[in-house]
């Protein structure tokens, strides 16, 4: 069944999500916010390990870098692009619309919750390719093996933010779902070098929610993701 892997991602995130309120309300609020420091410098490392996958490469005996010149492009033009859009903007208008609608008026780190984890849980090559996999062949290993991990990660991350986290789940079925239904369209564009550089710019951008959850920072994360796309087309210019 095509989109099978996409229902069950939002799925294990619900669950994790329902796991972490649970266990959340049973927690007292000091033990709340070492749990909000681990959950950040979590994040923090996942980000930081996957850029560095990307960016470094061994040769010989030494390590090299490279994608310098395709990561400043890839932040500069798609930020530039996004503050102009103003995506986090809306974004945050639509966690509001969910705040209300799902009656949490009164929870007051609500938005703040579903916008992060809806960033950490989307960003990355892992839900291109796997939706891809998805749409192309039926085939959602990927996927499920996604669905794993963001329902640790949405448990956590409930825990010590609220409720808020468990909505990122439809951020998730709208993005992978797209996908999978666009995946024959999609697939041409997805070659090693643009996986390659995808999955480098949003570690980077994943690095930013963690700081932003660990030193209490305000980088508008939203607005850098027209920066994915640039980073998938710069795969195709002739440098």
């Amino acid at each position: 069944m095509i989109g099978l892997g996409t229902i069950i991602n939002c799925i294990a995130i619900v669950i994790g999500g329902v796991l972490g309120l649970v266990f959340g309300n049973l927690m007292k609020e000091r033990l709340q916010d070492i749990l909000m420091t681990a959950t950040a410098l979590c994040v923090l490392f996942i980000g930081i390990a996957g850029a560095l996958q990307e960016m470094m490469t061994v040769e010989g005996s030494s390590l090299s870098s490279g994608g310098t010149m395709m990561m400043i492009a890839s932040f500069a033009i798609g930020s530039l692009i996004g503050e102009l859009l103003n995506l986090e903007y809306h974004i945050e208008r639509f966690g509001e619309w969910l705040k209300a609608k799902s009656g949490n008026s009164g929870e007051a780190g609500f938005v703040d919750a579903f916008v992060t984890a809806s960033l950490t849980v989307c960003i990355g090559a892992m839900a291109v390719v796997g939706a891809i996999q998805d749409g192309m062949e039926g085939d959602y290993s990927i996927l499920a093996a996604k669905a794993v991990l963001d329902l640790i990660i949405i448990l956590i991350m409930t825990a010590s933010m609220g409720k808020g986290c468990i909505f990122s789940a439809i951020p998730v079925g709208l993005f992978q779902g797209s996908i999978t239904l666009l995946a024959q369209f999609i697939k041409p564009f997805m070659t090693a070098a643009a996986l390659s550089n995808l999955s480098f710019v949003g570690s980077m951008m994943i690095f930013c929610v963690g700081a932003n959850l660990f030193w209490n920072m305000k980088i508008r994360v939203a607005n850098m993701l027209p920066g994915l796309i640039i980073a998938v087309l710069w795969a195709f210019l002739p440098i």
